[in-house]
């Protein structure tokens, strides 16, 4: 199975953006779905950016608007680009994929700190 690699995060101020990037060690052309997760100590991972190899995307309203997912089959990448961060926005992010239509099996990369701050 493909390995996942994220990069990306870092110390942003509020209102700043950030690019993600998640870099497969395969091909992603047919895995069903890649998406963003993130957590946050003591809370459940939570989704925040999906895409579906139909180009189908998803949003939570916590993000809608300010986050934008994109996925390169060619490249193997899927990248998250923030825009006017909260300091809310600051968790582990994980990048993940789903193989097929049923939610299992899922593949988990190491996840990158984002931090937003004055």
């Amino acid at each position: 199975q493909v390995q996942l690699v994220e990069s990306g995060g870092g110390l942003v101020q509020p209102g700043g953006s950030l690019r993600l990037s998640c870099t497969a060690s395969g091909s992603i052309f047919s895995i069903f779905a890649m998406a963003w997760y993130r957590q946050t100590p003591g809370k459940q991972r939570e989704m925040v950016a999906r895409i579906t190899n139909d180009g189908d995307t998803h949003y939570p309203n916590s993000v809608k608007g300010r986050f934008t997912i994109s996925r390169d089959n060619a490249k193997n990448t899927v990248e998250l680009q923030m825009n006017s961060l909260k300091p809310e926005d600051t968790a582990v992010y994980y990048c993940n994929a789903q193989p097929g239509p049923v939610v299992k099996n899922l593949i988990w990369g190491q996840g990158t700190q984002v931090t937003v701050s004055s």
